[in-house]
């Protein structure tokens, strides 16, 4: 059961964070857009995604990560039945650390975060949208319709490798800030450059890499498949006469 920890609170925050994710960055999107073409640009494009990526940042994924990782670092004796764990559960952990550390404390390396985020999905996007109006270019008979569905899910997977490559060394100091308490009088920033100088001195640029290859292995799959259903029922909802927040535009 190792290996499902913190499974709780992904899943518990998974559904929220795509919805602002995509809604909020539909939102960027039309706001960024040409007022007389309604055309969206590649600066945009990136600015819209960076923009959601910290949004979902804020509302959901640091708290989420805060919990996940607690409960992924505790360590208790399966052999030992009196040895329970200090976390039972996804909502057992967020109230115990609210409970014990404050509010606040859900928010602890939420620059972090949102840097990541932030990057991620700007470069998420930018990748996915460009690779789209390729395979559109050189398809004509899909200039104006959606891509078949196996293309989306490739070019998806794609995109969704870009983004932790490009932010790993972000993604590793946040995850180490996350698993310590706060000691007292230091501020956020001093605690980043302390851990980023020990990781280097300790363990080499290396270390900022570590995880990298689960991390894709995880984040580019689950891309190809958001990018897949998020395609399906942005067209079912367009031909429905509905739209997503943002309104219908050329990308």
């Amino acid at each position: 059961m190792g290996l499902y920890k913190g499974l709780g609170a992904v899943l518990g925050g998974i559904i929220p964070k795509m919805a602002i994710r995509f809604t909020s960055y539909e939102s960027y999107k039309q706001m960024l857009a040409d007022k007389e073409t309604g055309a969206v640009t590649s600066k945009a494009t990136f600015l819209a995604g960076l923009a959601a990526g910290v949004t979902e940042a804020v509302a959901v994924v640091n708290p989420m990560e805060v919990v996940k990782i607690r409960l992924q670092a505790q360590h208790h004796s399966l052999a030992d039945p009196l040895d329970t764990p200090k976390y039972r559960s996804a909502p057992h952990a967020l109230f115990t650390v609210i409970k014990e550390e404050g509010f606040s404390t859900l928010y602890r390396g939420v620059s972090l975060t949102a840097l990541r985020q932030g990057t991620n999905q700007a470069a998420n996007f930018t990748a996915y949208t460009e690779l789209k109006a390729f395979l559109q270019r050189v398809q004509p008979e899909y200039s104006n319709t959606q891509l078949p569905s196996y293309q989306t899910t490739f070019i998806g997977l794609i995109s969704g490798a870009v983004g932790p490559f490009s932010n790993a060394p972000i993604d590793t100091i946040k995850t180490r800030l996350q698993k310590t308490r706060a000691e007292p009088g230091q501020s956020a920033v001093s605690r980043i450059m302390v851990i980023a100088k020990d990781m280097f001195k300790q363990e080499g640029a290396r270390a900022f890499y570590k995880g990298i290859t689960p991390r894709v292995m995880r984040v580019a799959p689950g891309q190809a498949v958001t990018f897949t259903v998020y395609e399906f029922l942005k067209g079912k909802l367009e031909t429905s006469g509905w739209a997503f927040v943002g309104g219908n535009y050329e990308e």
